[in-house]
């Protein structure tokens, strides 16, 4: 699988990484996934601290130890929570955000984060002093890159503007283009890699796509109703010559230059396998590409506007 430089560190991810907030609490299970992935050439596993309240960071740590050469490890951090009481609040402070990458490192069972997230954001945060606490992060060798997690321009402008991130990750299909209005364009700018999430638009752009738009979308998706998206899925489907839905909703997102990787979630083996199957070492053709922007909508951000 292809490896790509994740903003100017020296870090190199797989194209395909594995998000792991649904590898469940059975151990054994999520090992076999987590082996399965890294066997298929994916060296990216993506978590964070809040994922079963720490939990899933503790299975993560467990199964890698004694591969951890092997694993570029990306945790998130900002949701300040309990694990007895399992509730959370909101908090990007330099204090919160220090404290949660210790705690993360422990459960990691790693002396060391290759990449480090703010898990969400907002513009009434204390941004300069999350930034601060990243920095001192970085510089003690505890993190060796840092990024958000993100869906607000906003927010994501004011990180590219006042920090040196590396990456942000953001939700970005066929179905959710909204990045491509700007954010794309200014992470590529800037030599910030794009991270996507949802490329398959919770199953609505995969094999099943009937299935999961009939169950995921009684009430539509992001400015489609249902039957828009069943139309548009089937249009897509008309054009692929062939292609894989997952093959080409992939394609499609990697197709981008700011897209450096692709996360997606697996809970099965057979999920890790279907998905790294997809032939990614040729993109779509320029006709294709244009032809599938042509049956979708160019969303765009209604929010959190710059």
């Amino acid at each position: 699988m292809k490896m790509n430089q994740l903003g100017k560190s020296d870090i190199y991810v797989s194209e395909l990484t594995l998000g792991c907030m649904s590898l469940g609490q059975d151990k054994n299970k999520a090992k076999e996934i987590i082996s399965t992935a890294l066997a298929q050439g994916i060296n990216h596993l993506d978590t964070a601290d809040l994922y079963d309240f720490g939990l899933n960071e503790e299975i993560i740590g467990e199964i890698i130890k004694d591969r951890r050469q092997d694993v570029i490890l990306t945790t998130k951090a900002g949701n300040h929570f309990s694990k007895e009481t399992k509730d959370w609040f909101w908090d990007p402070s330099k204090e919160y955000i220090m404290q949660a990458a210790k705690e993360s490192l422990k459960r990691l069972q790693t002396d060391y984060i290759d990449f480090f997230m703010l898990h969400g954001g907002t513009m009434e945060d204390p941004i300069d002093e999350t930034i601060e606490a990243m920095e001192e992060l970085k510089k003690a060798g505890l993190i060796r890159a840092y990024g958000i997690s993100s869906i607000r321009p906003n927010v994501i402008d004011a990180y590219v503007r006042k920090s040196s991130i590396d990456g942000v990750m953001l939700q970005y299909s066929l179905l959710d283009r909204r990045p491509e209005e700007s954010v794309l364009k200014q992470l590529d700018d800037n030599n910030i890699s794009a991270i996507a999430r949802g490329p398959l638009a919770k199953g609505m752009l995969s094999t099943y796509y009937k299935e999961n738009i009939t169950k995921k979308a009684a009430k539509g998706f992001l400015d489609y109703n249902q039957t828009e998206l069943l139309q548009t899925v089937e249009n897509i489907a008309a054009l692929s010559e062939g292609m894989p839905m997952n093959e080409l909703a992939l394609k499609y997102v990697l197709q981008h230059p700011a897209v450096t990787t692709i996360t997606f979630g697996a809970s099965t083996i057979e999920q890790v396998i279907e998905n790294t199957k997809v032939d990614l070492t040729t993109g779509l053709s320029e006709e294709m590409y244009e032809k599938l922007k042509e049956q979708t909508k160019r969303n765009i951000y209604e929010q959190h506007r710059v």
